[in-house]
């Protein structure tokens, strides 16, 4: 069988259970979800989860309560400023004013929320929770070298490990993979396949990587063979899009129709038609 590493995205951090247990859990599940689309057993795919989120959360307090409320949102703002910046590239690019004044958001970020669900008739609960989750993830992996170095070196030890043929890198998930295979030239992957990815997203990510992008554009790490990036047209966090503007070494870069509502969860991608013609010509 074709070996299969696949890298989460925001919001998989369990600090209830060893890092050990999660990666056996939840490459059944992502094996699962892959071998739906792909109309297979999930006993004939060979996939292992890789599980960085520890490595963001290292040595801070574990959140009390639920991240869905304005409270939420005014802690993160308080404690990781550098998140309020982020959200506030990402809304720009989203096509909303930029709601910046001397480097810092000009309104909280809870009223940012609430102007991308209303620009994105999303629900405002589910909107404040999510950027509360992606912004805080982002924001340390881009802003604690340790973290961010810890990380890459786990991903990076997942695919030499695994020997993988296919690296599957879920939002976030593909920053750090993308900047692993850079740091690690001697990986050779036949297809890397990101998913909803933020890599070309100006200030907030795309130019804070590394290596950093020459000439406003980014290149494609030296093993992997072929790249083919997915995105849902609706899925905000892969923006701005097409991603090969930035990245032209892309082989494919697709948006495709996921989910109306579930547009960004790595599940459904996985199930995706999409997904299944990429990967099924590797397997």
């Amino acid at each position: 069988m074709t070996p299969i590493v696949a890298v989460h995205g925001v919001g998989h951090h369990a600090p209830a259970h060893s890092p050990q247990d999660i990666v056996a859990g939840r490459s059944r599940r992502w094996s699962e979800d892959l071998a739906q689309g792909l109309g297979l057993p999930p006993e004939h795919l060979d996939l292992c989860y890789a599980y960085y989120a520890d490595h963001l959360h290292a040595g801070r307090p574990t959140a009390q309560g639920g991240t869905e409320d304005d409270a939420a949102l005014d802690r993160l703002e308080l404690d990781d400023p550098s998140a309020a910046t982020l959200a506030a590239d990402w809304a720009e690019a989203l096509g909303l004013p930029r709601a910046t004044a001397q480097g810092r958001l000009a309104v909280p970020l809870r009223h940012l929320a609430g102007m991308v669900a209303e620009h994105l008739s999303l629900d405002g609960r589910l909107t404040r929770a999510f950027i509360a989750t992606l912004f805080r993830d982002v924001a340390r992996y881009l802003g604690d070298p340790k973290a961010r170095a810890a990380a890459r070196e786990t991903i990076a030890e997942a695919i030499r490990a695994r020997r993988a043929r296919i690296v599957i890198a879920h939002s976030l998930g593909s920053v750090v993979t993308y900047e692993a295979l850079h740091a690690h030239p001697e990986l050779e992957v036949d297809l890397l396949l990101t998913l909803g990815s933020p890599l070309a997203l100006p200030h907030g990510v795309f130019h804070r990587l590394s290596p950093a992008p020459e000439d406003g554009t980014g290149r494609r790490p030296p093993g992997v063979r072929r790249w083919v990036n997915i995105s849902d047209h609706g899925d905000p966090v892969a923006v701005p899009r097409p991603l090969s503007r930035r990245f032209p070494d892309v082989d494919e870069d697709l948006t495709e129709s996921i989910s109306l509502f579930d547009f960004h969860t790595a599940a459904r991608y996985l199930r995706s038609a999409a997904v299944a013609t990429a990967v099924r010509a590797h397997l």
